[in-house]
């Protein structure tokens, strides 16, 4: 695929010898099967997606249309895929405390750029970005929106924290950590109101805060419950009254279970969830984001790589393996689960592997694609315009070869994307 359209621009993409043009004009995708709606599970053939001004406008029988026709017979069609969980920012690895030192919000954004690029490639569509360096993720978002770079529709956080737990800084001396402290951590319930408040008017679609300890938290604090009772219900009832949800990172079960009473949208990891949880999420509607790539990334980490602090080694390999059974038990128990990888721990593009792992932990090949369309999508608050491809929304899309209701790793590699009506360059 040569790329000669870039976005809005008025120019055009060879895509199978074929140019396609300006996502203002009309474009027909001709199909040989789609999966148009995961809810119903119903495999169209034969089939045409007309899509005009970046919107799908109908579905029609057969192969019609004149001008802009894409020939994707041979292909398999689904809505764009979306991942609840990611860290645009960067990857974890060696380099991390020193780049902490040496790279600007600046710098920030171009990697985040650059990561999100290949999310898109990945047939990731829509993500919620979860962490990093707020003010570089919210330019990007915006960016990204207004047409001016390439990347995902991203659903951007702001990260609300308490004193020395998972969302602070740790491993460095009290100056260093006094330098880079987020302006949002707080202790006691009254500031972690204030600090919903403040990510909110600094940007923030989403709250995303650590009732419990975490994995990558250089820090031998465990990773049971840190954030109080009184502190995780101000946060909540703050956000909520304001509009926005609460992502809730939580691998102890004590965290997990006082999060969900405080009425949190959604519990990332959910690692040491137990019967009491379940029936909990169940009640609450609290959707689960399994995350299963970064617990099979730290435990292959902890074993083989040289760049773990020893805090974070021993977590990763007591939390890392026990991730596919508490997605197991969710799912045994009737929890809501909306497709969430953690990218960042993992590497980005490397997200449809998430796929596998879920099969992995019990789920239908088709249960596994709901989680990153239709239930991503309501669990986002999307779903009136994603999840899905019918009339009316929007044209995100992709397309593999083979079977995935057969074989979730097709998955894994996309050949062909697009976005709002937009071909995507799957080439650097």
């Amino acid at each position: 695929m040569k790329f000669i359209k870039y976005l809005g621009v008025c120019a055009c993409l060879m895509f199978a010898g074929q140019a396609v043009c300006a996502a203002d004009d009309t474009i027909y995708l001709q199909v040989g099967r789609v999966l148009a709606d995961p809810e119903n599970g119903k495999v169209l053939e034969d089939k045409t997606i007309v899509v005009t001004d970046g919107k799908i406008t109908s579905i029609e029988d057969g192969f019609v249309g004149e001008g802009t026709v894409i020939d994707l017979k041979d292909k398999f069609i689904l809505p764009g895929f979306m991942d609840s969980h990611v860290h645009l920012y960067g990857v974890a690895g060696k380099s991390d405390e020193l780049d902490a030192f040496k790279k600007t919000d600046s710098d920030y954004t171009f990697d985040a750029m650059l990561n999100g690029q290949k999310t898109l490639r990945a047939g990731f569509t829509t993500v919620a970005d979860l962490g990093g360096p707020t003010e570089a993720i919210y330019a990007l978002r915006d960016a990204i929106k207004a047409g001016k770079v390439q990347g995902p529709h991203i659903i951007a956080s702001g990260g609300v924290g308490v004193h020395g737990g998972h969302g602070d800084i740790n491993g460095f001396i009290p100056d260093v950590i006094a330098a880079f402290r987020s302006p949002l951590v707080c202790t006691g319930a009254d500031k972690c109101a204030q600090s919903v408040r403040m990510a909110i008017q600094n940007g923030a679609d989403v709250i995303k805060i650590a009732s419990t300890g975490g994995v990558m938290s250089n820090t031998a604090t465990g990773v049971g419950q840190q954030m109080t009772d009184a502190e995780l219900e101000a946060i909540v009832t703050t956000a909520h009254r304001l509009g926005r949800q609460v992502a809730c990172h939580a691998h102890g079960t004590d965290g997990i279970n006082a999060a969900v009473k405080a009425g949190v949208d959604s519990i990332e990891h959910g690692s040491y969830l137990d019967g009491e949880s379940i029936k909990l999420m169940k009640k609450n509607g609290t959707y689960l984001v399994p995350t299963l790539l970064a617990g099979a990334t730290v435990t292959l980490a902890a074993a083989e790589s040289d760049w773990m602090p020893d805090a974070v080694r021993a977590k990763a390999k007591t939390v890392g393996p026990i991730m596919v059974a508490a997605a197991s038990r969710a799912r045994e128990g009737g929890v809501k689960f909306a497709f969430g990888t953690d990218s960042g721990v993992s590497e980005h593009g490397d997200n449809g592997k998430e796929f596998a792992l879920m099969v992995k932990a019990g789920f239908s090949p088709l249960d596994t694609i709901r989680s990153a369309t239709v239930w991503a999508a309501k669990h986002l608050g999307v779903d009136a315009q994603s999840g899905s491809l019918v009339a009316g929304k929007v044209a995100d899309l992709v397309a593999v070869n083979g079977n995935p209701l057969e074989d979730v790793t097709v998955l894994e590699k996309m050949a062909f994307v697009m976005k709002s009506g937009a071909v995507v360059p799957m080439e650097d």
